[in-house]
């Protein structure tokens, strides 16, 4: 018998990989809107800031779940619930390239910061902010 050199099923599984292929690009149509993920909260759940001005708890759905990754700062396109205006679901995620042909487009505002993660504001990670005028003088120390 051969030596298996791959690995298991999880090798045989990446050989096949599916980023090379050309997709047609997905607009946006009755019922959905374009967003960009602020924070992931676990569990297919994420928070996403839509174009429309409206801040929503998405619901990843079950045929991306485990084969397309969705990080922080990316845009997808959300399908609106008609019962609940304030939930969602991603059914698309658009690669940086796809986002800036959107962009091009006209499909998305000019405003939108395509490849940046720090899009929840300009703080440092803790959140704390110096202030030069007050606090105490390091040379009467």
């Amino acid at each position: 018998m051969p030596k298996n050199k791959l690995g298991g099923n999880k090798a045989k599984r990446a050989k096949a990989d599916a980023t090379k292929v050309k997709k047609e690009l997905e607009f946006k149509e009755d019922g959905q809107e374009y967003g960009q993920i602020l924070r992931m909260l676990g569990n297919g759940r994420c928070e996403v800031s839509c174009f429309d001005g409206t801040k929503r708890l998405c619901h990843i759905r079950g045929k991306m779940r485990k084969k397309v990754w969705v990080n922080q700062g990316d845009i997808v396109l959300v399908s609106l619930r008609d019962f609940q205006d304030e939930k969602g679901d991603i059914i698309v995620r658009y690669t940086p390239d796809e986002a800036r042909n959107l962009k091009t487009y006209g499909e998305l505002p000019d405003t939108v910061k395509i490849n940046e993660t720090d899009i929840v504001d300009e703080l440092s990670e803790d959140g704390v902010e110096f202030d030069e005028s007050a606090g105490v003088n390091i040379n009467d120390i």
